[in-house]
């Protein structure tokens, strides 16, 4: 089981412990560069919005955007920016090649400040003890929010669950990881063709148990989140993933569940939410 799709040996990895996060969502130094408006950084934005891959995005790319971006490559984390490989509703993923051998391709997540819809994003940030009130401020429910992305990122590895390695995060823009090769994303499980779908949902199940055991419920978890990425299972989109002191998060749980194993049925394995559920949860190091 464990070699066909590369299940991490949880002895590899570090306990997340039971203390949460700080997470800071005040002004961060792109948002300084973006008022200083240098003329370093004023090349860099005119480059930028020149540029091919980034013109279906100048409507809602502002200043402080383009900051975070430039204060990525000053400090190195990216060289420079390929095309776009997902577009969502709150944010577009693009390539880019990294900084160093082991990170020469990544993948930066950019979030759209104008055009995310914070009242749902808020309802997942309410009851994570990292956060105060966010009371309705759209930019610090989304800043709130990306870094949330990248804390659940490093929570779930150190929990031995395989994830897009976060790597830097500024503002609205995320580096992690690039899950692919050659510019191109990995398939997620719904375009991928399984040769063994039992040893697949085994490895999504113990991924789903170790999440549960960090402390953590995804909350979107369906084939459409789960990458087949060079013989590893990788689960993506962390960002909406709660803790479990969330009011909603055995709901989301269940809901987990129930699109998991509604996938895995028509792959011809035969398991029903509520039994993928209740395993999670007798096989669970602590009671939640």
């Amino acid at each position: 089981m464990n070699e066909e799709y590369g299940l991490l040996d949880p002895d590899n990895a570090d306990a997340p412990g039971d203390e949460w996060e700080e997470i800071d969502v005040s002004d961060t130094e792109a948002d300084r560069i973006a008022r200083r408006r240098d003329r370093e950084f004023n090349q860099f934005r005119e480059r930028i919005k020149d540029s091919e891959q980034f013109k279906v995005e100048q409507s809602v790319f502002d200043d402080a955007t383009l900051a975070a971006l430039y204060k990525l490559v000053q400090d190195g984390y990216v060289q420079a920016f390929g095309g776009p490989i997902s577009s969502g509703k709150e944010a577009t993923v693009y390539s880019a090649l990294g900084d160093d051998d082991e990170h020469e391709e990544v993948a930066v997540k950019i979030y759209r400040i104008s055009a995310s819809n914070f009242r749902d994003m808020r309802e997942y940030l309410v009851g994570d003890p990292r956060f105060e009130e966010l009371g309705g401020d759209k930019k610090r429910i989304v800043l709130a929010w990306v870094r949330k992305e990248f804390a659940n990122l490093e929570r779930a590895r150190k929990a031995g669950v395989r994830v897009p390695e976060p790597i830097a995060v500024q503002r609205n823009v995320l580096v992690m990881e690039f899950m692919g090769n050659d510019g191109r994303r990995a398939p997620t499980l719904a375009d991928a063709r399984l040769e063994n779908p039992r040893t697949a949902f085994e490895v999504v199940r113990e991924y789903m148990r170790r999440l549960f055991d960090a402390g953590l419920v995804h909350g979107d978890l369906s084939e459409y989140n789960i990458l087949v990425s060079n013989g590893e299972l990788c689960i993506i989109d962390v960002g909406q993933a709660v803790t479990f002191h969330h009011p909603n998060s055995g709901e989301f749980l269940t809901r987990d569940c129930v699109n998991v194993a509604s996938f895995f049925r028509r792959e011809g394995i035969d398991i029903h939410g509520d039994e993928l559920e209740a395993w999670i949860r007798e096989n669970a190091e602590s009671e939640r």
